[in-house]
């Protein structure tokens, strides 16, 4: 996912001498359904052919051994080279236009572009919503409308009073109506502040509630290819950041772009971002915050004892505790060597259980759920007896009992007003109320002002 900003580039700057194919080689069997890869491929705006190499054909084939991996070929079909892991534009341009230069110094390009239709999403007034969150003390709901790039707040009827951006994707400040966002994601209330992970802009965003207007408050719109120095939150570049959390005067942001969390404290423009759990590298291993390895940190909740989040590498849920010598620690989960590889669907305690893929967590009064995203569930975590069980889902849109609910790929999970939870069901454009009381659920329909 974190090379397709790289591709966008040379694809935009050799329309016709360079054609990209990604060849999708599925770690989760959920990926491995071709209606799940298309609906990925229009979550993620791929504009090439994707292949869905269910049964790793040509993984095995071509010798990869990472994602992801880059073969280039030349206009024989010939492998003239490899590349494993993420390339930084800057240096992959001078070697792609290197190749195309001696390509056509040899007459081998022909120019001709291949014809390709792409697909269109469904028409609804969403656009894979990615977040949602809830203010219960102004009675707002936000919404990351992350395929629209823009931020929608309404009341828990749907009807929305504001719209942030919009315009398409792009990284600029100012007035709701100029502002841009790209893919944004989580979200946090900090009374009349709203925070906004900009997902593919790298950044953290504030919008003004009081008009609308957004400011940049962490990054630089670049992507941070390495361990950033310490350094104020708007000179720092940020890797994919998924989802924001505030508590106690600061803001916890889940980089997942390498596998952190970092903190700032909130009230001073010129406050200093600082990495605050996770030591880089991608596993399942507790300890001290700073040693812990994590896995894609991508949905956050602040809890009486901790951060908790959801590890989407790892399909975990885990937490960080917020004592000054704070440790992490798996709630569900299998930590150590192969906890990367640990996922599947089933209930009972840590020894059993097993998630797919959950990008988000939500307290709800002193209950944890998750949004098993890759299972098309929502799920219940009991944090004190390591234990989850399935509160309702499975693939489709049906709402009513929970028995009859079907989700597709919730990413975003809320407490609500009262004892409900709001779910982002990304796959299926739409918001959906849980009344955990009633045993119920209903869509909320989107009303965009006139």
């Amino acid at each position: 996912m974190h090379v397709l900003p790289q591709l966008r580039e040379i694809e935009r700057r050799h329309p016709t001498a360079v054609q990209v194919v990604s060849v999708h080689s599925p770690k989760f069997p959920t990926e491995r359904e071709t209606r799940n890869l298309r609906e990925a491929v229009l979550r993620l705006r791929i504009e090439h052919p994707v292949l869905n190499d269910a049964d790793f054909e040509y993984w095995q084939r071509y010798g990869a051994r990472a994602w992801p991996t880059l073969f280039f070929i030349d206009p024989r079909g010939n492998v003239i080279g490899r590349h494993e892991g993420e390339l930084p534009a800057a240096q992959a341009i001078p070697i792609v236009d290197a190749m195309i230069d001696e390509y056509e110094r040899a007459g081998a390009l022909s120019g001709q572009p291949l014809e390709i239709s792409r697909e269109t999403g469904a028409d609804s007034v969403l656009s894979f919503p990615g977040k949602v969150e809830w203010d219960d003390a102004g009675g707002r709901l936000a919404i990351a409308d992350t395929n629209n790039d823009r931020v929608l707040i309404a009341d828990i009827e749907g009807n929305v009073s504001l719209v942030i951006g919009g315009g398409g994707p792009g990284f600029r400040d100012g007035a709701a109506g100029e502002a841009e966002f790209n893919q944004p994601q989580g979200m946090a209330f900090d009374g009349d502040d709203l925070y906004v992970a900009d997902n593919e802009n790298h950044a953290v965003r504030r919008i003004d509630l009081r008009d609308g207007s957004v400011a940049t408050v962490a990054g630089t719109g670049e992507q941070a290819m390495m361990l950033p120095q310490v350094a104020p939150a708007q000179q720092t570049q940020l890797s994919s950041p998924w989802d924001v959390a505030v508590h106690s005067g600061a803001l916890y942001v889940a980089i997942a772009g390498v596998h952190q969390i970092w903190r700032m404290p909130l009230g001073d423009e010129q406050a200093r971002i600082e990495i605050w759990a996770g030591k880089m590298a991608e596993g399942i291993v507790d300890g001290p915050r700073r040693e812990a390895e994590l896995a894609q940190p991508s949905g956050l909740a602040a809890g009486p004892d901790g951060l908790a989040f959801a590890d989407s590498e790892s399909s975990g849920v885990r937490e960080v505790t917020w004592d000054p010598d704070g440790r992490v620690h798996t709630i569900i989960g299998k930590t150590g060597q192969g906890g990367l590889f640990h996922f599947g669907d089933a209930d009972g305690g840590r020894g059993q259980a097993k998630l797919q893929h959950p990008l988000d967590v939500a307290w709800c009064g002193d209950e944890l759920y998750v949004a098993d995203s890759f299972n098309h569930k929502i799920k219940q975590v009991y944090p004190r007896m390591e234990n989850v069980k399935t509160l309702l889902g499975g693939q489709g849109e049906a709402t009513g009992s929970l028995q009859e609910t079907r989700l597709n790929e919730p990413g975003g999970l809320s407490q609500g007003p009262a004892r409900t939870l709001l779910i982002a069901d990304t796959n299926n454009h739409r918001i959906v109320k849980l009344d955990l009381a009633a045993a119920t659920t209903e869509e909320i329909q989107i009303r965009l002002p006139d």
